[in-house]
């Protein structure tokens, strides 16, 4: 039984990076061609079933090896995804926006691309935990981590799309006002037009701001359950609830820069463009903390592939 899903996994996971690529081609034909509507459908399909190849994945990986799939970056990437795809198919109906699609799918392609085609296969391979990984608090720490760096990564990437949205709005904002002062007459007509877009627009704006407020908002949560649940385990295992580890420190760093994003937004009330630049830089952060320190430093944390 082991066997055979050690042979099928390999083929199970390019077949996820082949149904993520072909969602992704799906969303940004959605954009080109938006008058043909099927293409919204097949684009949801895809995503659906990207979520459940990716969920079939992570149960073979939990077969394979006796245990949750939390002990490598492979596993903890193909999790991270499918949190990201999940996340996705159940705030699609309620974001209907076509620019979501078209920069959450990319972004889980490129992560299960590095998943799969990066890294080395040792990385890949399901091993028996060693003695300080064999703790209730792996299953607590880990899970809240990628849950939290899945929520916020999808947060910000709402707020990417919010920057887009407004971006498009102001530039056929300012076209119109020189068309103005060229033919007074023709612009009437065509703000007649474009009205229910602008609307449209504007409606659209508050709706990515209010759900990347809200995913970000859970994220958070989820981000100082692990925090603290890590430093109970770090004591646990090594004595002491705070070590100065690279990977604890650029954690302690992301947790406040969206601590500063929920400040501003219910202290100095920022919404909308101001706080979805502070998300930007959060999303930067998470990838440092999760991807850059785990490959580039040295530490407790880390796997050591560039070092």
């Amino acid at each position: 039984m082991q066997m055979k899903i050690m042979i099928i996994e390999p083929m199970w996971s390019e077949l996820c990076l082949i149904t993520l690529f072909i969602t992704t081609l799906l969303y940004w034909a959605k954009i080109v061609f938006s008058e043909v509507t099927y293409l919204s459908f097949l684009a949801r399909l895809g995503i659906v079933c990207a979520n459940g190849l990716l969920a079939i994945l992570l149960i073979e990986r939990w077969l394979s090896s006796g245990h949750l799939p939390f002990s490598n970056l492979y596993e903890s990437f193909v999790l991270l995804t499918w949190n990201l795809t999940f996340l996705h198919v159940v705030l699609e109906k309620r974001i209907q926006n076509e620019w979501l699609g078209a920069i959450i799918a990319p972004s889980a392609l490129l992560m299960q691309a590095f998943a799969t085609i990066a890294l080395p296969v040792e990385m890949k391979q399901s091993i028996f935990l060693v003695p300080a990984l064999q703790s209730n608090w792996l299953a607590m720490h880990v899970s809240m981590m990628i849950l939290s760096y899945g929520a916020l990564l999808f947060g910000s990437l709402l707020a990417i799309t919010l920057l887009i949205v407004a971006y498009k709005y102001i530039e056929i904002d300012n076209q119109n006002v020189r068309t103005d002062s060229v033919l007074s007459n023709s612009y009437n007509i065509q703000m007649q037009e474009n009205w229910f877009l602008d609307v449209r627009r504007m409606c659209l704006i508050d709706q990515l701001d209010y759900w990347s407020y809200r995913a970000i908002g859970i994220g958070f949560i989820l981000l100082t359950i692990g925090i603290i649940s890590g430093a109970v385990w770090a004591n646990e295992a090594w004595g002491s609830y705070w070590n100065w580890d690279p990977k604890e420190t650029w954690a302690l760093i992301t947790w406040l820069i969206f601590a500063i994003y929920l400040h501003t937004r219910m202290v100095k009330g920022w919404n909308g463009q101001k706080s979805a630049v502070v998300a930007t830089v959060g999303l930067c952060l998470v990838w440092t903390c999760y991807l850059g320190v785990n490959l580039l430093a040295k530490g407790l944390h880390t796997y050591g592939w560039f070092q």
